[in-house]
């Protein structure tokens, strides 16, 4: 019969390309992570890619620990926004905001012309933005908790 052979031992595999990828990736985020320095993280990428087994690989990223996950994002609070009326508030305030402006600059333009000020027909918009006001404190448009 034939002589018995041990199993290989994990440390001893080969490791392909993709291992040596994904040890690299691993690298990357360490120096993203303040663990390393460019010239630390240089020599290790070098080992890697010299690297012929599991264990060498191993060897590589031994003293490093996880990087820890990144911060959630903020909170972003915005005023017209979360609701379907959410998006028509915002539409509606500024097409109103925009109408406003441009009453007001042929306002003046008209007032300039005249040599004195002219009747500021404008003021005749305050009472759509009155509406759009008391609809948005009644809770249209509002972002919902």
């Amino acid at each position: 019969m034939g002589a018995m052979t041990e199993p290989v031992r994990t440390a001893d595999l080969r490791v392909s390309d993709v291992e040596r990828r994904a040890v690299q990736d691993r690298l990357h985020r360490a120096v993203g992570a303040g663990q390393l320095d460019l010239h630390e993280f240089d020599e290790r990428l070098q080992a890697v890619w010299a690297a012929r087994t599991r264990g060498e690989l191993q060897q590589v990223t031994r003293d490093l620990p996880e990087p820890p996950p990144p911060p959630p994002p903020a909170p972003r609070h915005r005023v017209f926004s979360g609701t379907p009326g959410g998006t028509a508030m915002r539409a509606l305030a500024t097409v109103w905001a925009c109408v406003v402006a441009v009453n007001v600059v042929v306002w003046l333009l008209v007032s300039l012309g005249n040599g004195g000020p002219a009747y500021p027909w404008f003021v005749w918009l305050a009472p759509s933005g009155a509406v759009l006001a008391v609809l948005y404190a009644t809770g249209i448009g509002r972002p919902r908790p």
